[in-house]
């Protein structure tokens, strides 16, 4: 994305900040440490943890941050012992009692991910990925950590693991063609656009580059970013453009080919979809680059396609956001598992704003 003058050298190329999905990574630090004690506390048979066992637990660094969260958050932790007993932390009977209905939210999910999990093996090449992506994924998914051995062998007429050169693979068993439709065309049947597809009436493009049509992505340009009358027609025509389904097989298409990289655009923002927060790292996204056939320069391609996708590198890691699942920096669906987290984060006393929530480690 760069500007030219007459005939002299492009201007700086830049890359437009959205800086309330910036603050969204900015407000799931807190959630998650809380939501990481809660987990970290609830695995001890005691349901309690010795304060002296946190570095164990977390680490010499993070073992002050998570300390600091028990003495600001008193409503959710409490501390016992002394004098000749070891202090403990554990949780407070409000946060207990909200804690409780985490089995009832983990329920609720289980459907949800059993979908999510088969459409995901269904964009793939083979119908099969490594267990070890899913494993790099589970909490992005929200899949339970013992998810091998709690969900996959409940479902085997949808789910088996096989052995491919000497790699665990999780092989898809049967296919569902009712499942083959993406999020993006249940959006446009929601709003019924697919119904009204064949209309003879004209519709001119808007400045932020939507259009109403059967093969249309929502796009929303940063705030900064003026886009020109060439390009907002370059963007009405591959808008227009007709591209394949992201559940058929990748095989049957050269990449070369601008309705096979339109499909990429459908298989990127599919794969966002299916995570409970639409959004991953880059390096969860860049593991699915051969199952898939994801391009080379996955993150020059997101850059590319910056009206859906939205590339942050606050926090640890580089994340992708896909734009359209969120209002300024608050997730607009929550799953189940979200809403629970929410409920419980929220004893801390403050407005929660939604986004803010993120997925313990």
């Amino acid at each position: 994305m760069h500007k030219t003058c007459g005939g002299g050298r492009p201007k700086k190329k830049i890359y437009y900040r959205v800086h309330e999905l910036d603050r969204a990574m900015d407000l799931q630090k807190k959630p998650s440490l809380i939501l990481q004690l809660k987990s970290i506390i609830q695995a001890q048979k005691s349901q309690s943890l010795l304060l002296r066992d946190l570095e164990k637990e977390v680490g010499f660094v993070q073992k002050w941050n998570f300390m600091a969260a028990i003495e600001k958050y008193p409503t959710i932790f409490r501390v016992s012992g002394g004098t000749g007993t070891p202090p403990m932390v554990m949780l407070t009977k409000k946060a207990e009692k909200i804690a409780a209905e985490e089995v009832n939210a983990r329920e609720q999910m289980q459907p949800i991910l059993v979908k999510n999990v088969r459409k995901l093996l269904m964009l793939s090449v083979d119908c099969r990925l490594p267990l070890e992506t899913i494993e790099f994924i589970e909490s992005a998914m929200g899949l339970p950590c013992d998810f091998k051995k709690s969900m996959i062998p409940k479902y085997p007429e949808y789910f088996s693991v096989k052995d491919v050169n000497g790699r665990a693979y999780l092989q898809l068993e049967n296919w569902d063609s009712s499942l083959a439709v993406t999020a993006r065309e249940e959006r446009l049947a929601r709003e019924g656009i697919l119904d009204s597809y064949g209309s003879s009436k004209k519709v001119r493009i808007s400045k932020d580059g939507n259009f109403p049509g059967r093969f249309a992505f929502q796009l929303s340009f940063p705030a900064g970013f003026r886009p020109n009358k060439s390009y907002l027609e370059e963007v009405q025509r591959w808008q227009k453009m007709e591209f394949p389904s992201p559940y058929l097989n990748a095989k049957r298409f050269e990449i070369s080919e601008t309705r096979a990289r339109k499909r990429v655009v459908a298989v990127l923002h599919e794969l966002l979809s299916l995570t409970m927060a639409k959004r991953m790292t880059s390096a969860q996204l860049d593991a699915f680059h051969s199952e898939y056939s994801l391009p080379d320069r996955l993150l020059l391609f997101l850059i590319k396609h910056h009206g859906m996708f939205y590339i942050t590198n606050k926090g640890a890691k580089s994340t992708v956001f896909l734009k359209e699942a969120y209002d300024g920096s608050n997730l607009i669906e929550k799953s189940p598992l979200l809403g629970f987290w929410e409920k419980f984060v929220a004893l801390r006393g403050r407005r929660e704003i939604d986004s803010g929530i993120g997925m313990p480690s």
